[in-house]
């Protein structure tokens, strides 16, 4: 599959021209110095609603968004449209928990979700814990949205075909030096910019593919009756009759670890007030409506007869956009969807970074750090991260990286426990309950996934299952959650009895005397007992 040189030509156009708004957004909006971590990471904390916006959306509506969504939908059906109801559901909860999590992020200076739990729970291990699973989470997303690079320059034609190495990746490395350099010389700033243009040309490719092949396949009405032919599985009958459970637990779990990546809490703590992200809140629901014309696209493969490349789904909609548009929209198109994988790692590398030199480097080092020297290790740590996840990818099976992201969602719900107890108050005594639920569920969630065989026996097959206490199969996240808060509660209540056992024989209160914390490198006295906000 060879693209015309006109659509490889408007590509590399567009690609010099967001290579050059990355570096040079070096000097936008920056009044600070981009050697303090608050101006690298986060932007200086003063994006309005216009620019988070783009942001948001630029690091939730990815490369595997826009190709693995409707993939999906080619392959499995009717089930691929769970994403619907998640984004809906995400941003109505974000509304409600959010604004307060961002007003703590700006009165207490945290640049990492860590920084909350640490100042929340007084707990190092369950610190840890959460920097662990968030960092977990975060490598084999981008190395999927590296995946989804590949698959762009695979339809273009371009590197794949030659037996040398070098040759064969070059668009790949090129890519990913010149989203290395600009994300190590702007930081978030980078991302911000470009996500203006890669929103753009993402809401017009799917405005045009929305009207264009509809027109060229009969109409909707002939599209869905065509689709429904080619995949059994793709009317609302199969979805109902197959298993609603798993459609509803999937999107219910999908939307509550929405926001607990890493990357997307970056990008809100990045915003100038919570107003800014109530306002996104009440806004982005409008982009789940792209979301589903992402999906259709799966659909109008199916109708037009797509045999993707290699029998790999993931080639339905390039396929699909080469055959039904002109070259230089096509070459639009795949700068779009180029974007798509850029802006996400981009952002998510920042997240990483921040997680290490915030949370491991300053946390447990015996030495003062400076704010030169954290911020000088997280864009390090933003480099040699994408480096790990570009050798993953070419050197390993996509599947690994399916595998790796699949228990990463699960793991990552395991925290919401944590940050729901630590937006009602400050509960160090319930640390040792929340590490406890944690813990249990991702064993829990992992060995549930391990079950789970593909159709030759491999595990990790699949991320639903029966939990112990259903016969019905459900979103493993889902089942672990269970497990997660049983756990809390049966802990907590243990606690709680040792803790009052012990305060009768001595006569002494729960608590000691108030303990210290250190937020944003500045020890404040803290009273332990409190559990205002």
């Amino acid at each position: 599959m060879n693209a015309q040189p006109v659509t490889v030509a408007v590509f590399v156009a567009l690609f010099l021209l967001i290579t050059g708004m990355g570096f040079r957004a070096t000097r936008w909006r920056n009044k600070g110095k981009l050697t303090d971590l608050d101006e690298w990471a986060l932007g200086g904390r003063t994006f309005g609603s216009f620019i988070v916006w783009f942001l948001l959306g630029g690091e939730i509506y990815t490369a595997y968004t826009i190709i693995a969504l409707p993939a999906a939908v080619f392959s499995v059906g009717a089930f691929g449209f769970y994403a619907l109801p998640y984004a809906a559901l995400a941003y109505t909860m974000g509304f409600i928990a959010l604004p307060k999590l961002v007003s703590l992020a700006h009165k207490n200076q945290y640049v990492t979700l860590t920084d909350f739990v640490n100042d929340r729970f007084q707990s190092n291990w369950l610190g840890l814990a959460v920097t662990i699973t968030g960092l977990i989470a975060l490598l084999p997303y981008i190395a999927l949205q590296l995946v989804g690079l590949e698959v762009v320059f695979g339809a273009l034609g371009i590197g794949g075909s030659s037996d040398n190495w070098l040759v064969k990746d070059a668009p790949l490395l090129i890519a990913f030096g010149v989203l290395a350099a600009y994300t190590y010389s702007a930081g978030l700033r980078a991302p911000a910019l470009i996500a203006f243009v890669k929103d753009m040309l993402t809401y017009i490719v799917l405005i045009a593919a929305v009207i264009v092949i509809p027109i060229k396949l009969g109409g909707f009405g002939s599209i869905f009756e065509r689709a429904a032919q080619a995949s059994p599985t793709l009317t609302s009958e199969s979805l109902v009759t197959s298993n609603p459970a798993i459609y509803l637990t999937t999107a219910i779990g999908s939307s509550l670890a929405l926001f607990l990546y890493p990357h997307a809490v970056t990008g809100l703590f990045a915003a100038r007030s919570p107003k800014v992200v109530r306002r996104n809140m009440s806004l982005l629901p409008i982009n789940a409506v792209f979301m589903g014309i992402a999906a259709l696209l799966g659909v109008m493969a199916l109708a037009a007869g797509i045999s993707p490349k290699d029998g790999n789904p993931q080639y339905a909609v390039p396929q699909l956009l080469i055959e039904m548009f002109p070259s230089w929209f096509v070459g639009v198109a795949f700068a779009a969807l180029a974007m798509c994988a850029l802006v996400p790692a981009a952002i998510m590398a920042i997240a990483a970074g921040n997680l290490v030199s915030r949370n491991l480097y300053r946390q447990f080092s015996r030495r003062e750090i400076s704010a030169a020297s954290e911020t000088l290790v997280s864009k390090v740590v933003s480099v040699f991260v994408k480096i790990g996840a570009l050798v993953f990818v070419l050197t390993m099976d996509t599947t690994i990286a399916v595998n790796f992201q699949l228990l990463a969602g699960i793991w990552l719900l395991q925290i919401l426990p944590t940050i729901l107890t630590g937006l009602i108050g400050r509960y160090p005594t319930m640390s040792r309950a929340l590490l406890s639920g944690l813990t249990v569920s991702v064993v829990y969630g992992t060995w549930a996934a391990y079950q789970v065989k593909t159709p030759d026996g491999a595990p990790f097959g699949g991320s639903t299952a029966p939990p112990f206490f259903l016969s019905t199969p459900i979103y493993i996240a889902v089942s672990a959650l269970v497990v997660n808060l049983l756990v809390v509660a049966v802990v907590g209540a243990l606690t709680w009895v040792t803790r009052s056992r012990n305060r009768d024989k001595v006569g002494l209160p729960v608590e000691s005397a108030p303990a210290t914390r250190e937020v944003a490198g500045v020890e404040r006295s803290v009273d332990p007992t409190a559990s205002s906000s």
